[in-house]
């Protein structure tokens, strides 16, 4: 079956005008974080001042009230920018993909390239969908979810900048080998696992970040970076990202499994200690370390983070290391 070189190059031009979205969308979204926190920091000097008064005429500092949620109104406002110029750049990256796919007349991840163009796509959707479903509890007083926008716009961003310098291929059809329904099956799984990850990472992340500037706080000094303040608390953010990395160890476990029959299809042996099986199994091996420290032993802590930190770095390592610089049977689907 010919190739579409047509469709593709069209693609390839909605990816472009995507990560115009996307960089459009982190910028807003790092305004309102940085305008969030400035608001923060004013309201709470304002009930402070509100408090020596109160002291110092004889009140009860008890009795002041807090301010309305108008700087959190105007937040929103800002945020709504960001959060359409995302949800623009989603549509146009889904564009790519399907254009993609009909150029090739199969499903876009049959190589690193369209790995990348489809993971990141992924993770755009799951949230979009974090964020509608947010919107919807909130309602009834729920957190937004628009907190983690600079940080997924962000790494969608660099992926696909890093997948075009790097992992570009023209649109071509499968090697024999990668020619089966199992690809479908395997492949995408892997990916939404992927996608999932990435986004517990990120909530990661903030959360050492948090947990780091609480340290700073309690010990009486100031720890900067005011647009933190506009996110949630370390507790919650570990909360997340555990429930994230939980599904996503899920799916990566059938992914493992469903590599295995694959292989006893293609190479009549269920596992052939090829690197990228190891390293499959070795990322499979560290979240598994990961869930059950932090489900039956308690650490709810730094000391699971890190845990989930190296397994992000393990996938990393799969990605960017094992798929271009280790030969064995997956070569032929990378770059």
């Amino acid at each position: 079956m010919t190739v579409d070189q047509s469709v593709a190059e069209v693609g390839n031009l909605l990816m472009y005008a995507a990560m115009t979205a996307y960089l459009g969308s982190f910028i807003a979204y790092a305004a309102d974080l940085a305008e969030g926190g400035k608001e923060i920091k004013a309201r709470e000097a304002r009930q402070g001042r509100r408090a020596e008064a109160a002291r110092a005429a004889g009140g009860e500092a008890g009795t002041v009230l807090t301010e309305p949620a108008a700087p959190a109104r105007r937040r929103s406002r800002a945020a709504a920018v960001g959060t359409s110029l995302f949800a623009a750049a989603t549509l146009l990256h889904l564009g790519s993909v399907v254009a993609r796919a009909v150029s090739v007349h199969r499903v876009p991840w049959g190589n690193m390239f369209e790995f990348a163009l489809t993971g990141s796509l992924v993770v755009s959707l799951g949230y979009l969908v974090a964020v509608v479903r947010a919107h919807r509890a909130g309602l009834g007083g729920g957190r937004d979810a628009r907190y983690l926008g600079t940080f997924v716009a962000g790494p969608v961003l660099a992926t696909l900048g890093i997948a075009l310098r790097s992992f570009y291929v023209e649109a071509s059809q499968l090697v024999p080998a990668l020619d089966s329904y199992w690809l479908i099956i395997h492949v995408f799984v892997a990916i939404l696992a992927t996608a999932l990850s990435t986004l517990g990472f990120s909530a990661t992340v903030l959360q050492l970040t948090q947990e780091k500037r609480d340290r700073v706080r309690a010990a009486g000094k100031n720890p900067g970076g005011v647009f933190m303040d506009a996110l949630p608390g370390a507790l919650e953010l570990e909360r997340t990202a555990f429930r994230l990395n939980a599904v996503a160890f899920v799916m990566w476990t059938f992914t493992l499994i469903a590599g295995a029959v694959w292989a006893q299809v293609a190479w009549n042996r269920y596992w052939n200690w090829d690197s990228k099986e190891v390293w499959t199994f070795v990322i499979w091996v560290v979240y598994a370390c990961y869930l059950h420290a932090r489900a039956t032993r308690g650490w709810d802590g730094r000391r699971a983070a890190w845990l989930s930190v190296l397994g992000f770095a393990c996938m990393l390592f799969n990605y960017l290391v094992v798929n271009i610089f280790f030969p064995g049977l997956h070569s032929y689907a990378g770059v």
